[in-house]
């Protein structure tokens, strides 16, 4: 063989081996030429960011005007609106949920729209998140539901008396744990009175007491007219405080309870009735100094309670730090225990710590 056959067949070889002839050129390009036109194609057929994510896009929109118009929703159908207004703050954890399958989505669409919810959240809530609370105040207030199963009445008594309060409501008193709480708060609050399960300790004289009818069904005692028998279910008081400013008039109260039902929904007839009761009373008041304390089962959010609202401010919404949700005391979800106010200026408002109750003392500081 010559050296030119030599290198002419050294070339053939490199050339089939790295797969660069002709027909290998021709090859390749072609395949190229498909790859491109598939991802063309494919590029095509993609949604573009803001066609996609339609139904997260819907939820936000659905999220948002079900915060904006929940004084809408009617409660014809299990009380529905009641129960939205009382878990209202909570719909906000729906937002980062929707926010995360939005960027997941790369739904330009969702994203927007989540601007109502936002907006709406904070516009309802977002005072909430900021401490507007003041040092000084004339008087401190507490209402606590001490439970009538507490295991601890003594711990629950000196807990609240190392509070500082000058006035100290408790509701759901039993007559065993009575005299538990009259012995312990004796050396703290030398006034105090007791209507049925509802009481009034004070650091400060009392005057002027009387039961208030919250409007709670008995059942079968009902037809009872025995005065003990009514006196030992009364959950209503209304008493005044002999301060130095003035006369404060301060009501007590434990309304009826909210239940879910799966047959009825949001069960709160006897509640109801009682915040109409307490609206009422509130309005025939003559004095114009007026503090409310109490369990009243429900938020000032709760469309039942606009009569009450409507007269007075919630010291948490007005001088709190945070939510002040003080139900259940391992968890709090919901703010059911309440301060309002009428005539003097809440000047601070928070949750005590849990004691043996279920529920969380709470408390605020109020000024002339």
């Amino acid at each position: 063989m010559t050296g030119s056959e030599r290198g002419q067949t050294m070339v053939q070889v490199d050339t089939a081996e790295t797969g660069q002839g002709s027909t290998g050129r021709r090859e390749t390009g072609s395949g190229t030429w498909r790859a491109r036109i598939r991802g063309a194609i494919h590029i095509g057929s993609s949604p573009e960011p803001w066609k996609r994510g339609p139904v997260l896009a819907a939820l936000a929109l659905l999220l948002g005007l079900g915060m904006l118009l929940h004084a809408k929703i009617p409660n014809r159908i299990g009380n529905l609106g009641s129960l939205v207004e009382t878990f209202l703050p909570w719909f906000g954890l729906f937002i980062p949920v929707l926010l995360a399958g939005a960027l997941w989505r790369r739904s330009t669409s969702a994203v927007v729209a989540l601007l109502l919810p936002v907006t709406v959240w904070l516009n309802l809530f977002g005072g909430l998140l900021s401490d507007k609370s003041h040092p000084d105040s004339d008087l401190t207030v507490v209402s606590h539901n001490v439970g009538a199963d507490n295991p601890d009445p003594v711990g629950t008594a000196r807990d609240l008396a190392a509070s500082g309060a000058d006035v100290l409501a408790l509701e759901e008193l039993t007559p065993q744990a009575r005299s538990t709480y009259e012995k312990e708060l004796a050396k703290a609050y030398p006034h105090h009175t007791v209507q049925g399960t509802v009481g009034l300790w004070s650091k400060l004289p009392l005057s002027d007491t009387e039961p208030v009818d919250v409007k709670m069904d008995a059942g079968p005692l009902a037809a009872t007219k025995s005065a003990d028998v009514k006196m030992a279910y009364n959950r209503g008081l209304r008493t005044t405080v002999a301060t130095d400013q003035g006369p404060l008039t301060v009501y007590v109260a434990h309304l009826g309870s909210a239940r879910v039902n799966p047959r009825a929904g949001f069960s709160t007839g006897q509640r109801d009735a009682g915040a109409q009761a307490l609206g009422e009373a509130i309005a025939a008041e003559r004095t114009d100094r007026v503090v409310l304390l109490g369990d009243l089962n429900g938020t000032m959010d709760d469309r039942a309670f606009d009569g009450v609202t409507s007269q007075m401010r919630s010291a948490q919404d007005a001088a709190g730090d945070g939510f002040g949700f003080s139900w259940p005391a391992k968890f709090p979800v919901a703010r059911i225990d309440q301060i309002l106010v009428r005539g003097v200026e809440p000047q601070s408002s928070w949750v005590l710590p849990a004691t043996g109750s279920d529920h969380r003392p709470v408390a605020a500081g109020i000024s002339w």
